[in-house]
């Protein structure tokens, strides 16, 4: 079986350490920097969202185009990936810096269950915002949280001084809408009313919100982001937008953009990601001024790919969300930070979403304890000199289906890939994107090696601590699944 404050100044040093942490287990990380600035970080979050669903990533018919000015003015992550490809595992290793297969996290917390009552990413897994609140940021989440509901669990016990938002795996976008079901649930005595429906909650206290949703989490960002400025303090803020998650629900005025689009599931999902893109150019507005835009990080991504039967799009990518192929966890991302963050840049080598971790940890000259693993690694010299942060290292993703698991790995140029209990593939990712053209047979002591490298990291793992659907309990452990019997043979 596996084993178990803001400051004013606008000078900031690029020389930094790089931090250890390419393995299984990181070396206590001490940052350093020579200069006292802290930048403020903005951390945007969507969710599944599409690779080609922004105008920066190639999308045809969706204009992003507050988005897309900063990606212009910064560097674009062409290979960006996640731990996980669905929800609340890839925000797990977020906010870790570990893959949650690590401590028992790869489902989703399931919704509306006992299980999820109690369950919640390990108290002893300290949160990047914990580090850097420690560090003397002022913190904020926004959005979802999908990491805990009970008060243990809560966003304001991991880190955060200000969360406002839902904490389960979603919710509906229109308050006129759901609150009637709401509180027709209510009516009827029903205690187990479905997260989607429920008020939202700032700081612990149940709030009536009354604007789309998308546009209330742009409005608390800006709120944060004003305070923010009345503190000697420099912030850092999670903005996790829902959209353009399901249930696809989108203003008119937004979809009267896309009239151009006669799919409605794919008009509504951009007027859902127009909506995301409008708050951002809010967002950017006030950090101009309060005299703060320049001093800010600003990071993009999606949480995983996107639902192609819901309107998303991941061209030129193979799969969708859930999928080890690309489309599954390699997302569309950027950096924006004016003169510290190149400018018109496209960084094609591989990076993942446990590099924010340390990355950011260093950035705040925050220490890190020595007892904390990770599995990323800082990648800001690299990303500054324009190299390879992981040459020659994987990066995995793994998900358990019914009875087998997925995996993918991806290192350097080559991916391999096992999905929907197929044989093993290999694919030069760099000139097939699309993983059409199966290698295996031409490197096989290259995918050998891969697929070794995968095995070895499986043996890092734990018992799922939750499964979603509950079900998966029983053929997890009637399969023996956490044996992974078969998941590392390699057929001829």
């Amino acid at each position: 079986m596996i084993n178990k404050s803001i400051h004013n100044s606008l000078m900031f040093s690029l020389l930094l350490i790089l931090a250890s942490c390419t393995g299984i287990k990181s070396q206590s990380i001490k940052t350093n920097t020579t200069s006292n600035s802290k930048p403020n970080i903005l951390f945007v979050l969507c969710d599944d969202l599409g690779y080609a669903d922004v105008g920066f990533n190639g999308s045809k018919d969706i204009i992003t185009p507050e988005m897309d000015k900063l990606a212009s003015n910064g560097t674009v992550f062409t290979s960006a990936y996640v731990a996980h490809p669905f929800c609340g595992p890839s925000r797990a290793g977020i906010m870790t810096g570990r893959y949650p297969h690590a401590y028992g996290s790869q489902f989703n917390i399931p919704a509306n269950s006992d299980v999820s009552a109690v369950s919640g990413i390990p108290l002893n897994e300290t949160f990047i915002s914990k580090v850097l609140q420690s560090s003397g940021y002022y913190t904020g989440a926004i959005g979802k949280w999908h990491l805990g509901e009970s008060e243990e669990f809560h966003p304001n016990k991991r880190g955060f001084d200000d969360f406002y938002g839902f904490l389960g795996g979603g919710h509906e976008y229109f308050p006129s809408i759901y609150k009637a079901k709401y509180n027709q649930q209510v009516a009827a005595g029903n205690n187990n009313i479905w997260d989607y429906l429920k008020p939202l909650d700032h700081n612990g206290v149940e709030v009536h919100e009354t604007e789309y949703i998308t546009d209330a989490l742009s409005r608390e960002a800006v709120r944060f982001v004003k305070d923010a400025s009345k503190k000697e303090k420099p912030f850092f803020l999670y903005l996790a937008y829902n959209a353009p998650h399901t249930p696809l629900q989108a203003k008119e005025e937004d979809m009267k953009v896309f009239d151009g689009i006669k799919d409605k599931d794919r008009r509504t999902y951009a007027g859902m990601v127009y909506a995301v893109d409008r708050g951002v150019g809010q967002i950017v507005k006030t950090l101009k001024e309060i005299n703060q835009f320049e001093n800010t990080l600003i990071v993009f991504l999606s949480d995983n790919g996107g639902r192609t039967d819901k309107g998303a799009n991941n061209t030129p990518l193979r799969g969708v969300k859930g999928d080890t192929y690309e489309g599954g966890f390699r997302v569309p991302m950027f950096f924006h930070w004016p003169n510290k963050v190149a400018a018109g840049v496209h960084f094609d080598y591989p990076v993942s979403a446990l590099d924010f971790y340390p990355t950011f940890a260093s950035l705040a000259n925050a220490e890190i304890s020595k007892e904390k693993e990770l599995d990323g690694k800082n990648i800001w010299n690299d990303l500054s000199n324009k190299k390879a942060p992981y040459s020659r290292e994987p990066i995995f993703a793994m998900r358990h289906r019914s009875g087998f698991s997925d995996v993918g790995v991806r290192q350097d140029e080559w991916k391999a890939t096992k999905a929907y209990n197929g044989s093993w593939k290999l694919y030069n990712v760099d000139n097939d994107i699309s993983e059409e053209k199966d290698l295996s047979s031409k490197y096989p002591k290259l995918l050998q090696d891969m697929v070794l490298k995968a095995e070895a990291w499986s043996k890092t793992h734990t018992e799922p601590r939750w499964f979603d659907p509950q079900s998966l309990k029983k053929v997890w452990q009637e399969e023996d699944m956490g044996e992974f019997k078969n998941t590392f043979k390699i057929s001829n």
